[in-house]
Order: C-alpha cells, then structure tokens, then sequence
C-alpha cells in the first residue's frame, strides 16, 4: 500500500518514497523496522490538503516505489543495498526520500548521494549527538550514524539542530555543529544538502513511539516550521525520516504525526521542484 495520493500520475515527478525497514542495531527498543509501512497506513486517514502551507498533496507529482528488501543481523549487507538503492534513484535525477528503519539507514543513503555529490552538506535533526565513535564496541550503530558520516564528509559538512542527549564528548562536539535554520541557510548557500530527520526529536508527550525517547523535545509545529523553511530555502537533494517504531504506540498517534511530517516535507519538495 503506497503513501497517500502517491505514484499518480504514474512515472511523474522528481521524488521518490522507498522504505528502509531495518533496526538490528537498536539497543533500547526496537521496532523500528515497521515504521515504514505505518507510515504508509497512517497516510490513509489525513487530508490530501496542507492548511500549513495552503497546497494539496493531489496537485504534487511522486511516487513510492516501495521497501528495500534488507536483511537483518549484520548491518553491512544492508546498507550496502541501501546505498545501492539510493544511487539508482539519483541516477535518475529523482530525489530519494527515504522512510525508516532506524537512523543507521541513513549512512547507506549518505554513501550513494556522495558518490554524485561530492560537496554534499547534511543537516541532522535529532535529540540524539550520534557521534560516539564504537557503542556495544560496533563502529556501525544508530548511535554511531553521525561520526561514520563525518568519516565520509568531514564534520565541516554537518549541522545539528535538536541536540539535547549525548555523551559529554558528544555534546561538546555537537555544540560546535548546532545551528539555526537561518544560519544553516547561509551555511550550504546552493550547495547539494540531505536533511535526515530523526523523529525522537519531537517531545515523547508529541512521538511516543519511538525507540530511544527524549524529554524536552520540540512540538509538532516546530519541527514543521523548521522542516518546511529549510527544504524551501536549500538545494535539497535527499531527505530521510527515521525512528518511527509504531508498536510502542498503541494508540496509532506517533504514526499519525509521522505520516503527517512525511506530507508536509512532500508538498514542500513538490512546491520547490515547480518553481
């Protein structure tokens, strides 16, 4: 079952949806793996139309082309598909969003974009740092994604907004990285940006269903409003949304609020792609 009002017409457009559903490496809940498709499920009860940004999601062009198919276990082979999938959709000159998985899929998406995008800058969204160089002795973890990241980029590529949980050598690293959407902006100026957006950085009262809470996170309406200002003001050439784990929400909310994130970063794609 595609997202919402996806793949009509068929073949149209410059996004992608594609669904990561992995989360081997998860070491405090788990369940991420099903967020993809509740995504999905949940699409079904929202309204086509944005009242945040007066455009309905029936007059934006893309497609879901569906999940990967990742093994579980051994992180490596899955990113190495991942990768492989993310390349083939930018080959296309298309713009992959990515729906997770936990926030590991994104260093598979970040190999692909940079073998085309040398330049590449990435804004994490998150509450977590995820620099920790080893967890549980791994070099390959959701809380290591950002520092095999910087191995790829360098960490003058990198911008952090909603760090608020991290070791102390995290935190003061991050400090360094953590930016305002406006100084973002004058940060990549046209450069080629992937905004990978873990959900864990809205408040757990807001997003309960997510594997690693963190208290005193942002509202709904701030993380869109932030969202929605930097898709519309960089050079957005990948987008991943992460750490939804649908099963630890019982009530369906979280997947509800993630679903309607995924809508809005759509329709604000769309409406750049048509300027």
């Amino acid at each position: 079952m595609p997202y919402i009002e996806a793949n009509s017409p068929p073949g149209a457009g410059k996004i992608r949806i594609v669904g990561a559903p992995f989360d081997s490496t998860a070491t405090f809940r788990p369940g991420s793996r099903f967020g993809p498709q509740a995504i999905r499920d949940a699409s079904k009860g929202l309204e086509t139309y944005s009242a945040i940004q007066d455009v309905d999601l029936k007059d934006i062009e893309f497609m879901d082309i569906g999940d990967m198919e990742l093994p579980f276990g051994d992180p490596k082979p899955a990113l190495d598909i991942i990768e492989d999938s993310i390349e083939k959709i930018i080959s296309e000159e298309k713009i992959p969003f990515m729906l997770g998985g936990e926030h590991l899929v994104t260093l598979g998406a970040i190999r692909a974009v940079t073998n085309r995008y040398p330049e590449l800058k990435v804004i994490d969204l998150d509450a977590h740092a995820d620099l920790r160089d080893r967890y549980i002795d791994q070099e390959l973890s959701h809380s290591t994604v950002i520092r095999r990241i910087t191995d790829i980029i360098g960490i003058d590529s990198i911008r952090q907004i909603g760090i608020r949980s991290g070791t102390r050598e995290e935190c003061a690293i991050s400090k360094e990285l953590t930016s305002s959407p406006e100084d973002i902006t004058l940060w990549a100026l046209d450069a080629p940006c992937y905004i990978t957006c873990d959900l864990d950085i809205l408040d757990p009262s807001v997003f309960s269903g997510t594997g690693t809470p963190e208290p005193g996170g942002y509202s709904f309406n701030e993380l869109i409003e932030i969202l929605i200002k930097l898709i519309s003001t960089l050079n957005v050439i990948g987008i991943d949304v992460v750490e939804l784990a649908p099963l630890l929400d019982p009530s369906g909310i979280s997947s509800v609020v993630a679903a309607k994130i995924v809508r809005e970063c759509i329709i604000a794609l769309g409406i750049k792609d048509s300027r």
